[in-house]
This record gives structure tokens, sequence and C-alpha cells, in this order.
């Protein structure tokens, strides 16, 4: 479902909570993937994540070197 990923981390997050304010240290994932394949990698995060609600964000690849394009969409395509 992705190409590749960094991991980023730790981090210290700050955020609120329940109501309240509250800091932790995370480790930041960041995959790579096309715009098709998004719903079914998310699903797979909320399904496997241990947390209730995690941070899910998507980022959109607005611009890149073809060479990097090209390794994503290869790298995502479907098992022969």
């Amino acid at each position: 479902m992705a190409a590749g990923a960094q991991i980023i981390g730790p981090v210290t997050s700050v955020f609120w909570h329940n109501g309240e304010f509250g800091t932790g240290e995370e480790w930041q994932l960041l995959l790579k993937t096309r715009q098709a394949l998004y719903a079914e990698l998310e699903a797979h995060l909320l399904k496997h994540h241990p947390w209730q609600n995690p941070e899910i964000a998507a980022v959109p690849i607005v611009a890149g070197s073809e060479a990097c394009l090209q390794w994503l969409a290869a790298n995502t395509e479907p098992a022969e």
C-alpha cells in the first residue's frame, strides 16, 4: 500500500485531549503512497493501530522529481 516510509522521532507532541492540555513523546510515521490507495491504507492503519483515534492525515504531493514520482508509482502497483 505504500512505496516507502520514514520514521521521525521522537517528537514532543502538544495537544488538547478530552478537554485537557497534554504533552507526550511520540514518533511520526510518513508513508508514501498514491491517492488511489489512501482509503485502503487508512483503513489498515485504523484497524491495526493501538490508539482509538490515531492522527492520520494525507498531505498531497504537488510536485516531485520525475524519478521519485516514477519510483512511487512503480512501487505501489498491484503485484502481478
